[in-house]
């Protein structure tokens, strides 16, 4: 199985920038978790939840310090997964493109 969470949008501190430490921006997640379904299941509203809840009070630095933070809270709160795709997209930090890091996580 495969769950799909696709643009999760929210406010939250993110960056190295002294304004980007003080100013919540705009922040969109995208993220792809394998697991094998036997009979417990993962319930995408939880992991929304978490990813939400750990953005907002961990106020990350650095968006690959996030992605490690995520992959390792998402694999502790629900054993059953396999792998993790997360995306960190940063749309408005630079007037003409959206920045975003990705990275998977086999574990």
């Amino acid at each position: 199985m495969i769950i799909h969470i696709k643009s999760l949008s929210f406010q939250a501190i993110l960056g190295i920038l002294d304004f980007e430490r003080i100013t919540p921006q705009e922040v969109i997640i995208n993220t792809n978790i394998v697991y094998t379904y036997h009979d417990t299941f993962i319930n995408y509203a939880d992991v929304a939840a978490f990813i939400e809840k750990e953005m907002q009070t961990q106020k990350f630095e650095l968006i690959e310090e996030a992605l490690q933070a995520l992959s390792e809270g998402i694999k502790t709160l629900f054993p059953a997964v396999q792998k993790v795709t997360l995306e960190i997209i940063k749309p408005n930090i630079m007037p003409n493109c959206r920045v975003s890091v990705e990275e998977t996580y086999t574990f």
